[in-house]
């Protein structure tokens, strides 16, 4: 399976990788990673990147497109996780990793960008970079923004998000596919009914990073990315929101059939130097996940589990 998702991604991907100033693979708080340098010089922003993938699949080969993209249109270092996958290592083996990881960049921030820190995430890693800002709040450690593409942020089995009935057997992540998933990454635990597995259950979202979510058309889980947009917002938690309406799941690594997923956003503005107050991130975030608008991903068939 993971082989296979590998070359869907190369497929969708074709042609010689986005250049930037440099790739680098190391290991951050023992846990494999990938980072990206701009070529901008000076102080940048630094982005902790969680791949999608439901937690079984995926790693930083299949969303080295994005990842670079990420890096080359908002000049910021990004370091993409290698984060340990199920059914080998269950729930909460990712978290405690991608949490490692943010901590030693949020410490070491001037072996990095040395400016402002966020962190994105689709899908299943949209799971884990929403749980790691609640876990840095509860620190005290600063967060300029978190970006949330397609979220997986409930995972305590409710239903009673409209989604889930109207996309359920869309193209691209179906709802057996996801509750599949989940189940892989629980393995048979009750962990989906609380915080950290399950971010919109937390017991209190107030002080958490301001964020910039964005949610698929025809995806079974789109509404419960706009369930967290609404409980941060209730929260007092500066969000900003968007629904494409055409989009099936995973479209952030469909270059090929998304002709706007390429572009840049000459009129998007870039967090200022010196580091901004916590709302600056926004619009760095928000430049990545608005390119796929009005494209209907759901034509090419293509199926990635969340």
């Amino acid at each position: 399976m993971r082989e296979g998702i590998r070359q869907l991604s190369r497929a969708f991907s074709p042609g010689a990788p986005t250049e930037v100033g440099s790739v680098t693979d190391d290991m951050v708080a023992q846990v494999p990673v990938r980072i990206y340098r701009p070529t901008a010089q000076g102080a940048v922003p630094t982005v902790v990147f969680f791949h999608g993938g439901g937690w079984t699949t995926g790693d930083v080969d299949t969303h080295d497109g994005a990842t670079r993209r990420m890096c080359r249109d908002v000049e910021a270092v990004v370091v993409s996780v290698d984060y340990r996958l199920t059914p080998e290592h269950p729930f909460p083996a990712a978290f405690d990793g991608w949490l490692a990881v943010a901590q030693y960049v949020a410490n070491q921030a001037a072996d990095f960008g040395a400016g402002p820190l966020g962190v994105a995430g689709d899908s299943a890693g949209g799971n884990l970079a929403a749980s790691v800002a609640l876990a840095l709040r509860d620190e005290g450690r600063p967060l300029a923004a978190q970006l949330l593409a397609y979220p997986a942020i409930d995972l305590s089995g409710q239903d009673d998000y409209p989604s889930l009935i109207e996309n359920a057997d869309v193209p691209g992540l179906t709802r057996s596919d996801f509750e599949q998933c989940v189940a892989r990454y629980l393995a048979g635990s009750q962990a989906g009914t609380g915080f950290p597995a399950s971010p919109i259950l937390a017991k209190d979202h107030r002080g958490v990073a301001p964020a910039v979510i964005r949610v698929a058309g025809l995806d079974p889980i789109r509404d419960q990315g706009l369930a967290y947009a609404d409980a941060l917002t209730a929260a007092g938690v500066p969000v900003r929101t968007h629904t494409y309406p055409g989009p099936i799941h995973s479209f952030l690594n469909f270059d090929a059939v998304v002709p706007a997923a390429g572009d840049r956003r000459p009129t998007a503005r870039r967090i200022p130097r010196p580091p901004p107050p916590l709302t600056a991130g926004l619009p760095v975030l928000s430049r990545v996940a608005d390119r796929p608008a009005r494209i209907r991903l759901w034509r090419s068939g293509a199926r990635r589990c969340c």
